[in-house]
């Protein structure tokens, strides 16, 4: 099988794949075309003597298969050259491997890294047009269910819209959203950012994970490390995110762990603030909303759809398991809201 993957915007960055077999190789080319935005056009074999027989164009990153590699190979002179493993051994030396067998968006990352390395420059793209939409979700008042609510949102959007869903609390909660210790989280996005900006396309998809459809940044696994970033770093992370012109809706669950919280709330077209019937929980409030008067906030009071989520007695286990049960019937009806608002420009 010889099969490309056309030239787009005259891009001139090449990725050779190489593999005996026939179905991973299709598969592999299958989900790389429905990949949006790749910076490289993709030419895949599955016969090592076909490829060095067909090749004469330089080539950025040789990926092949650990039983199709020969030192033969060297003479294409790529830039990078990975080895997709399937034994676990190290056989050559200074090589790069990659698990042959892992899910196929954790070799698209690896290629990603290997790529970033090996390339200086990356072709910007623009942005497709649409309009991003913020969707704020803050609350003075503690326990109210606000991170179940904004999770099943995003979720719920992410059915027909392209949804991203990013977390500031402090202390995220939630064991299938915080990284590892050996993961980026937003504190890597916010560090690519600043110093790798022509790469922070690239960088963001290495980032980014997913809980069904619905896209997320893992938070950052320190909360004490939302404290020291800067408004204006918030707020250009967010434009950035809009760049890239890939959401249609970005769901924030915010906190005041961060700086920043009413400029952005001011950015979101869309506030909700999860409350509670309690005494406190409204003196909490009144106060909220004295402090956004005081502040010259009032236009994010105006946006605020309050909410009181006691009437739900009992959420889920499992995070896509949202989309169901006493929850999902209100977000239901917030979502006819939210669209009502208008589809992003």
């Amino acid at each position: 099988m010889n099969e490309r993957i056309k030239k787009r915007d005259g891009l001139e960055k090449r990725v050779i794949l190489c593999d005996p077999e026939e179905e991973y190789a299709r598969l592999m080319t299958e989900y790389l075309r429905k990949q949006k935005d790749l910076p490289w056009e993709l030419a895949t074999y599955t016969d090592t003597e076909e490829l060095l027989d067909k090749e004469r164009e330089a080539v950025t990153l040789l990926v092949v298969a650990e039983s199709a590699y020969r030192e033969e190979l060297r003479a294409l002179s790529p830039k990078g050259l990975v080895v997709l493993s399937e034994s676990g051994v190290l056989r050559w030396e200074q090589l790069r491997y990659v698990n042959k067998y892992q899910r196929a968006d954790g070799v698209l990352n690896c290629l990603l890294e290997v790529y970033m390395e090996v390339e200086e420059t990356i072709p910007i793209r623009l942005g497709q047009g649409c309009g991003t939409v913020l969707i704020g979700n803050y609350s003075p008042v503690r326990r109210g269910m606000q991170t179940s609510l904004a999770l099943a949102l995003g979720q719920m959007l992410s059915e027909d819209h392209a949804t991203l869903y990013l977390n500031f609390e402090h202390f995220a909660g939630l064991p299938e959203l915080v990284a590892d210790l050996q993961t980026c989280d937003m504190a890597d996005l916010l560090y690519f950012l600043h110093l790798d900006k022509e790469k922070f396309r690239l960088r963001f998809r290495t980032i980014k994970k997913q809980i069904g459809k619905l896209d997320y940044v893992p938070p950052m696994k320190s909360g004490q490390n939302l404290l020291s970033v800067t408004a204006a770093e918030w707020l250009a992370l967010l434009q950035k995110i809009e760049e890239l012109g890939e959401y249609e809706y970005v769901i924030l669950d915010l906190s005041e762990s961060m700086q920043g919280l009413f400029q952005i709330l001011r950015r979101c077209r869309q506030i909700f603030t999860v409350t509670r019937e309690d005494r406190i929980a409204q003196c909490k409030l009144l106060q909220y909303e004295q402090l956004l008067s005081l502040c010259a906030y009032e236009d994010v009071w105006q946006k605020t759809k309050q909410l009181c989520l006691s009437h739900i007695r009992r959420l889920p286990e499992d995070l896509e398991q949202l989309t169901k049960g006493e929850l999902a019937s209100l977000v239901r009806q917030l979502m006819t809201e939210i669209l009502k608002g208008g589809e992003p420009a």
